[in-house]
């Protein structure tokens, strides 16, 4: 944790070199002033996180800057310091926005116990910023981009979880592909709407922590449990836990998150009380999670409980024709957060960003759409505003008179590139559907999955 800033306004230069000596041993940075201009101008450049200001300042009184300074950061903590008996100044002070008072003369066993408060005051702060930031942008599924049947069906059954009272979910795939998107429309759009969405990636954190994070602790449980700490499962009552990357949870921590589905308990690190909630877990991975249970790295019961409900994400290659709606969006969406006004991209660019096989799915294209808006200068998104592993994906080649093909190079060509090009182009053509491919292409639909097959597609 970074060091705490503290500001003292005093203009006892005594009790500021003092306040200095002591507490920057405790591992405080400790700025001082005598003065309430010079305070006021430290207070704006340096933000401190606490200040301990003096009532008696020379022209101008503690109570007449105390305002100023809750205007200028309501986050501040703010400790008023008055002479002894002079408890409706204290008042007043408090009225005003201070935290707290000391009255003079104090020692430093006071100090210490006010500044004990106002660090649980800040820590608890703090985490009620993660969770709030956690807490889901309100995407429900009219804002994911589904003209693929593929992401339609996914769709109809993400919202028929939304209804059950199912209380675990798995969404299986790629990096990129937005199981998290799935996860907080899931949320936003059931009977859980209005309590909290926590997520936490499982990939991110040691385990040790990683058990911490989601279940808690008790006070003096393991080194720097310096108090007691609510797990996201306790935070998360009655509403959604979104787990990612749920591959690379130890097995120790997967057994307990089975005893979390099977009997909806769990208990804090260091405690044996167990702690009843109403949770629905959704768990996302981008590995092979059979894979996983065939080395003993992932436990086979887990899976089957998480395992209620099954949503396979296909990869944006498997479902391009989501390609043109996607651009469309990040466009629209780039162009409000980067103050741009371009109107879409050329065909050129639109049929190289097709026919791309986007290893890194939709975040790559969200990526690269960013980068392609930032660099732009006319109306629509160039070919050359374009990553050069998207301008070197193969050309399509036009259907037609077998003379007006191409020229046939001097150095020969693969009969098998050329084929695996005019599938894949006619496949695009058709929007992925296998069927009419095969039509155009006059061969039967088992041949063109045969095909496929070789050529990978």
């Amino acid at each position: 944790m970074r060091k705490l800033k503290i500001l003292i306004i005093d203009d006892e230069k005594l009790i500021g070199w003092t306040f200095q000596q002591k507490l920057s041993k405790k591992g405080y940075e400790v700025l001082t002033t005598d003065s309430a201009e010079e305070g006021l101008e430290l207070f704006q450049r340096e933000d401190p996180d606490i200040v301990f200001l003096d009532n008696k300042l020379p022209k101008m009184q503690g109570l007449e800057l105390l305002p100023k300074l809750t205007s200028l950061n309501k986050e501040a903590v703010l400790v008023f310091m008055t002479a002894y008996g002079s408890i409706d100044t204290a008042i007043k002070a408090i009225k005003y926005g201070a935290y707290d008072y000391i009255a003079k003369p104090f020692n430093f066993n006071e100090i210490d116990a006010v500044l004990g408060k106002i660090k649980e005051k800040i820590s608890t702060g703090n985490e009620l910023k993660i969770l709030r930031s956690n807490q889901p942008v309100k995407i429900g599924f009219s804002n994911i981009i589904s003209q693929s049947k593929s992401m339609k069906d996914i769709i109809d059954l993400a919202k028929k979880i939304c209804t059950s009272d199912a209380c675990s979910v798995l969404l299986m795939g790629e990096s990129g592909t937005g199981k998290d998107l799935i996860a907080k429309a899931i949320h936003n759009e059931s009977n859980r709407k209005d309590k909290p969405f926590v997520t936490i990636n499982c990939s991110s954190l040691p385990e040790t922590l990683l058990e911490s994070e989601l279940f808690g602790h008790e006070r003096g449980a393991f080194t720097d449990a310096h108090k007691q700490k609510k797990g996201l499962f306790e935070i998360a009552d009655q509403g959604t836990v979104f787990l990612d990357e749920i591959g690379e949870a130890s097995l120790s921590v997967q057994v307990k998150l089975l005893n979390i589905i099977e009997n909806r308990v769990f208990r804090r690190i260091g405690n044996t009380k167990d702690i009843n909630v109403d949770i629905r877990i959704i768990a996302a991975t981008n590995q092979d999670i059979a894979s996983l249970i065939k080395t003993k790295r992932f436990r086979y019961d887990l899976y089957y409980r998480l395992k209620v409900f099954q949503i396979d994400i296909p990869p944006l290659r498997e479902r391009k024709e989501d390609i043109p709606q996607l651009i469309k969006y990040f466009i629209n969406y780039f162009n409000k957060t980067l103050r741009k006004n371009i109107l879409g991209v050329t065909k050129e660019a639109e049929e190289l960003l097709c026919m791309y096989d986007w290893p890194g799915n939709v975040r790559e294209l969200r990526n690269i759409i960013e980068h392609a808006i930032i660099l732009e200068t006319n109306e629509t998104v160039q070919k050359e505003h374009l990553p050069i592993e998207i301008k070197e994906t193969e050309a399509p080649i036009a259907i037609g008179a077998v003379d007006k093909w191409f020229d046939i190079p001097n150095e020969g060509f693969s009969l098998y590139d050329v084929e695996k090009a005019i599938i894949k182009q006619t496949l695009y053509k058709a929007g992925n559907n296998q069927t009419l491919t095969a039509k155009l292409m006059n061969v039967s639909r088992d041949t063109l999955r045969y095909k496929m097959k070789k050529y990978n597609l």
